[in-house]
């Protein structure tokens, strides 16, 4: 057997035949041609006859490795003019748009890029990490079917943070599909906007729950471009506020307490943050003790720690929606009158989300698989640490959480 039949089969790489193979100490050269006689457009789906002229020089692809050598791939193409993008260079079959790798490669890049860390993929891929963004930035756009945006019956929306410095994401969640659908950078009402355009009025339509926290940002846009569809307050969130409101009374005790000539009982005090916020089933022996010395102690902080526990107790899943609604007011009285101002001021927020909250309860979604998701985008937005671009973030993401079935080049049957 030649040693270019056995490339052609070693490689099978669609559309094309070897003409040379050459080595050089670490790498593999493989000259091929094109099969194919008409030109296509590598933005869209003209092609023609007619060739414009042809490179002068060779265009060459990373392709995946063979055991220690490195594969490259070198064919001279030509160049067509299309009517709608102008003289571009022939699309090749076996690559991506402006990409130096061969598909597989890009493929092969993608999936460890999903499933271990840097380090790991640039030693066994031998490709910078900047690269590793742009492969899954070119694998995303790829393979990302527009149809997934239809049949949408209730969605998640939900931001996490990819960067230091506020810099966000915000990502739609499909219910159903269990699945990332979009994502954009920034966390305002426009980037939620830009969600519900792709969408189109008549799919927004169809939606009939949208799950949300109690951002004035994307309520505004949910309730703009979705008006038919439920508004559901995860009852998380809620919690969590009450739970930043108790915080911000513990300050303000400790703060008071350092002003007095006493110093010791302020820096005993210091250490009571985590049994006042921790659920109390699942508190030390000695957090337990500051508690109780605290609930002896009294005052403005012992009714803002009863206040939260009241609160989260009605949310602990054995009420319906009216009981619970029930509930909500009596919580939201109390809290009213309770002189504490970071809890009037929570009982004001709490009844103007109120029927949201109720909705979340009485349909059953919330924004818990989102916040499931955002736990493993966390966790991939870390590994992902050296990308400057959001949108090589946001692909790794949606490659990770997303609707993209990858498929290793062993795996696609052949042509």
């Amino acid at each position: 057997m030649r040693v270019t039949t056995a490339f052609n089969r070693l490689l099978a790489l669609p559309g094309i035949s070897v003409r040379e193979v050459s080595f050089d100490a670490d790498t593999v050269v493989v000259e091929v041609v094109l099969r194919r006689r008409r030109l296509h457009c590598p933005e869209c789906e003209f092609s023609t006859a007619a060739r414009y002229d042809r490179r002068p020089v060779l265009s060459s692809w990373r392709h995946t490795d063979m055991g220690r050598w490195e594969v490259l791939v070198r064919a001279r193409l030509r160049r067509l003019d299309c009517p709608t993008h102008g003289v571009r260079t022939e699309a090749v079959p076996f690559a991506r748009y402006r990409a130096g790798f061969s598909r597989d490669f890009e493929d092969l890049v993608a999936f460890l890029a999903t499933k271990t860390d840097k380090t790991t993929i640039t030693r066994l891929a031998r490709v910078d990490w900047d690269s590793v963004g742009r492969i899954c930035e070119r694998v995303v756009a790829d393979g990302l079917d527009p149809a997934r945006l239809d049949g949408l019956v209730s969605i998640g929306v939900d931001e996490v943070s990819w960067k230091r410095h506020h810099n966000y994401l915000t990502l739609v969640t499909d219910h159903t599909a269990k699945k990332i659908v979009w994502g954009a950078e920034g966390k305002d009402t426009a980037t939620l906007d830009a969600f519900f355009a792709e969408l189109g009025s008549e799919r927004a339509g169809q939606l009939e729950a949208v799950s949300l926290d109690m951002g004035a940002a994307f309520n505004k846009s949910a309730r703009d471009n979705a008006p038919k569809a439920v508004r559901c307050i995860d009852p998380f969130h809620a919690v969590k506020l009450v739970t930043d409101a108790l915080d911000t009374v513990r300050r303000t005790t400790w703060n008071e307490l350092r002003a007095l000539p006493d110093k010791a009982a302020a820096k005993k005090f210091k250490g009571a943050r985590w049994c006042l916020l921790k659920r109390p089933d699942n508190l030390t022996d000695d957090q337990a003790a500051t508690l109780r010395q605290l609930r002896r102690r009294g005052g403005d902080l012992w009714r803002a720690y009863s206040l939260k526990e009241a609160f989260r107790e009605i949310f602990s899943g054995d009420l319906d929606a009216d009981e619970t609604a029930e509930l909500i007011d009596r919580w939201c009285s109390r809290a009213s009158r309770s002189r504490l101002a970071p809890f009037v001021k929570v009982a004001k927020t709490i009844r103007k989300f109120r029927d949201g909250i109720l909705a979340a309860i009485r349909l059953k979604i919330n924004n818990a698989r989102a916040e499931g998701l955002n736990n493993h985008v966390r966790l991939i937005t870390r590994r992902a640490y050296g990308f400057h671009s959001p949108k090589a973030a946001l692909a790794l993401v949606m490659l990770s959480c997303g609707p993209i079935e990858l498929q290793l080049p062993r795996e696609r049957s052949p042509d």
